[in-house]
């Protein structure tokens, strides 16, 4: 638009460009763009505008007017004050059969009863509310759907996400953190607004993704072509012991669920809790990357996925313990640890060394074993350790003499 001002043959051209973006919080300046814009066909489009109940109407209008006009990409953020001010999607949107890519952020969604978008191959939901049957309605009305992102907080009404898409690719999950202090005027949170059921019939899933507060998972099908998994879960404390083993149960049995991964990056959270867990019968085989956060309470499980892991290639630990207890749960090394390292082994880092006893066990083991190791990166988390962990680590011997250590 601003190279409008350079010449009057080009005044008018930025009206007929197939890709608009329009972000502004000015009701009229939104409007001079769309009643100015009159390209047939928009290959992407994107509004971001902040959503107020007085202007109902007229969002409605220019989102049927995106919707009319052959859109493939559509991105729609409406900034509101919450659910109650919101604006419901038309169902305009639900009859764009060149839709590819759908992303919603702060919209209500009601799909009607029968409806396809038959090119959609990718949908995110930020924010979006909705109760349980529209959630799976949504999913059902897109037949060829490759990637699915949305996100739960505690205004979200759903206890059960069903998620049946047999073309789905990629899935990711955000669960908010909960923070206490918000909800205390509000009496605290009840049992539902914490605990959900995600069901997941999804047997072409490739990449699985979830950050937050866990909950149950259910996979209806064994995950075989799963190739990538990113795990993150909030620490979480029980309030008693039946259910502190409810949610070691839900940490391994994801887990376990991600079996045939070949690269995993998980983060168990850190409760007390989960030292009574175990990966156990679990194997990975196909496992040649692990990116693992390691805190008190969960050494014993990198130290079970090493075992169950016999072709992994590179091991990436970062060190999330703040305190000196933290050598109290530290590495153990079993002597009927096999030797898998010994033969695929190459690459190795572990990040934020304190130089506590544990660590450099942990260290020690590695080099030791690791006959293939071709790259051995440490990274002190102070730099006053630097001279002190690089000493400690010059009297173990490596089994790769080729292998340069590196301290930074």
């Amino acid at each position: 638009m601003a190279t409008s001002v350079l010449s009057k043959r080009w005044k008018h051209v930025w009206t007929h460009v197939p890709i608009l973006d329009v972000e502004s919080e000015n009701l009229d300046s939104v409007q001079s763009v769309f009643d100015q814009h009159k390209a047939p066909y928009l290959q992407c489009c994107s509004l971001t505008y902040k959503f107020c109940s007085c202007c109902y109407r007229l969002v409605l209008r220019w989102i049927n007017n995106l919707a009319s006009r052959k859109v493939e990409q559509l991105n729609l953020e409406m900034h509101t004050d919450g659910h109650k001010s919101c604006l419901e999607l038309p169902h305009r949107v639900f009859s764009c059969s060149t839709l590819v890519f759908l992303s919603l952020r702060g919209v209500r969604i009601d799909p009607p009863s029968s409806f396809q978008l038959p090119c959609l191959k990718k949908l995110d939901l930020y924010q979006v509310f909705y109760e349980s049957d529209p959630f799976v309605r949504l999913l059902s009305g897109c037949p060829v759907l490759e990637d699915l992102s949305f996100d739960r907080d505690f205004s979200d009404s759903i206890s059960i996400y069903r998620i049946c898409v047999p073309t789905l690719k990629r899935l990711s999950i955000l669960h908010h953190e909960i923070l206490f202090d918000d909800y205390a005027d509000m009496g605290g949170l009840e049992d539902s607004e914490v605990h959900y059921l995600v069901e997941i019939n999804a047997p072409a899933l490739e990449y699985f993704s979830f950050d937050g507060h866990l909950s149950d998972f259910v996979f209806l099908e064994k995950l075989d072509n799963l190739v990538q998994a990113e795990v993150n879960i909030c620490t979480f404390e029980p309030k008693d012991h039946e259910e502190e083993e409810c949610y070691v149960d839900r940490v391994f049995k994801l887990l376990a669920a991600l079996y045939n991964v070949k690269f995993l990056s998980f983060f168990t959270g850190n409760s007390e809790c989960l030292s009574n867990g175990s990966t156990y019968p679990s194997q990975f085989q196909n496992l040649l990357r692990l990116d693992f956060k390691a805190n008190t309470w969960n050494w014993h499980v990198l130290q079970d996925l090493l075992k169950n892991s016999p072709n992994l290639e590179v091991l990436d630990v970062t060190n999330m313990i703040t305190g000196p207890t933290g050598s109290l749960l530290g590495w153990k090394k079993s002597p009927n640890d096999p030797l898998f390292l010994s033969s695929h082994l190459t690459t190795f880092y572990l990040r934020e060394v304190k130089g506590l006893e544990h660590e450099m066990e942990f260290i020690k083991y590695i080099l030791k074993e690791a006959g293939v190791l071709k790259s051995a990166k440490i990274r002190v988390g102070n730099i006053k350790l630097k001279e002190i962990v690089r000493e400690k680590l010059s009297k173990i011997p490596r089994r790769s003499m080729t292998c340069p250590l590196t301290v930074k």
